[in-house]
């Protein structure tokens, strides 16, 4: 049956009330009782992040004073302040994996400041997967990763090892500086594409990225990456507090060379004594449950050692003090 919805002014459902023989006196009030500052809010106090007036980044003085610029910084550090999750767990991994991708930047003569740019394109997430395609880390296109030394295929897939990908992404950067001669520049076209970049700067007439009318993902890409420095050379100012305990600590390996097929991993991965969970978590770079290695190839997997995989027996290393309390 069809219900009939029948909406009654405030006096009118009075009179209706008092005709049934209920209270008078509606349950909820007419006019909003208005809280003063005194009584406190049903909301949590919201800051925005102090901007600074300029910061050092890849031995360079980025001035925030030009209008835009400041407000780019402004976006991109609220975003990653009050993303707190994502953020928060970006600084947890990073005391895995900043001690192996820091050495191979500074080896490669690659500023370590760019090691933000890795926290902005995968979240330290070593199987990150983009919509675009792009993996690990780094997150190469399977061209790319080719193109700068990678094995990319149904059976090994190098964008998931994070040594060889952070060697393969030096490359990349190092081609991009020589041609640029700028971080930012080398920055948004790790983003765009140096083809890209290269022709808005000709075409435009500048010098550097930051004064490029680009799309807006480029355009935001090189302020992120500041953003995720500041954030993490001193999280405690942007609200995250953790503690030494709640760093991810780096696995410690033994290494096994093979140079031959292997006809299943899991039965590989048991003769090793671990399981075959643990040898594709540790050895993201595996991608199928064999490997026909007709060329001979050698291959290092990693081994975790038993204590390394347990958080009573491992120890605790904090690799920057600043991330802690």
């Amino acid at each position: 049956m069809k219900k009939t919805l029948i909406k009654l002014s405030l006096p009118a459902a009075l009179a209706v009330a008092l005709a049934a023989g209920l209270p008078s006196t509606p349950a909820v009030e007419a006019e909003p009782r208005h809280h003063s500052s005194e009584e406190g809010s049903a909301f949590s106090n919201v800051y925005s992040p102090e901007i600074p007036s300029k910061m050092e980044f890849c031995g360079k003085t980025i001035n925030f004073d030009r209008t835009d610029m400041y407000e780019r910084i402004d976006r991109e550090l609220t975003s990653l302040a009050y993303t707190h999750g994502n953020t928060m767990l970006i600084i947890k991994r990073a005391n895995r994996f900043f001690p192996i991708i820091a050495p191979i930047l500074k080896a490669n003569g690659v500023p370590e400041d760019i090691i933000y740019l890795a926290c902005v394109e995968s979240s330290l997430d070593p199987r990150a997967y983009s919509p675009a395609k792009a993996g690990g880390i780094w997150q190469f296109l399977a061209s790319t990763g080719k193109q700068y030394g990678l094995e990319v295929g149904d059976e090994v897939d190098e964008r998931y090892n994070l040594e060889k990908a952070t060697a393969a992404a030096c490359r990349y950067l190092k081609k991009a500086y020589a041609q640029y001669g700028d971080w930012p520049s080398v920055m948004a076209s790790y983003n765009g594409g140096m083809t890209r970049i290269s022709n808005e700067l000709a075409a435009q007439g500048q010098d550097t990225s930051l004064d490029l009318y680009l799309v807006e993902e480029t355009s935001r890409y090189p302020y992120r990456i500041m953003a995720m420095k500041m954030i993490m050379e001193n999280p405690a100012k942007y609200g995250f507090h953790l503690q030494d305990k709640q760093l991810y600590q780096p696995r410690k390996y033994k290494t096994v060379k093979v140079s031959g097929p292997v006809e299943s991993w899991p039965d590989w991965a048991k003769e090793q004594g671990i399981s075959y969970l643990t040898l594709r978590e540790e050895n993201p770079w595996i991608r199928s449950k064999s490997l026909t290695n007709k060329s001979g190839k050698t291959y290092e997997v990693k081994i975790p050692l038993k204590e390394s995989m347990s958080k009573k027996q491992s120890g605790i290393t904090t690799y920057n003090r600043k991330w802690t309390e």
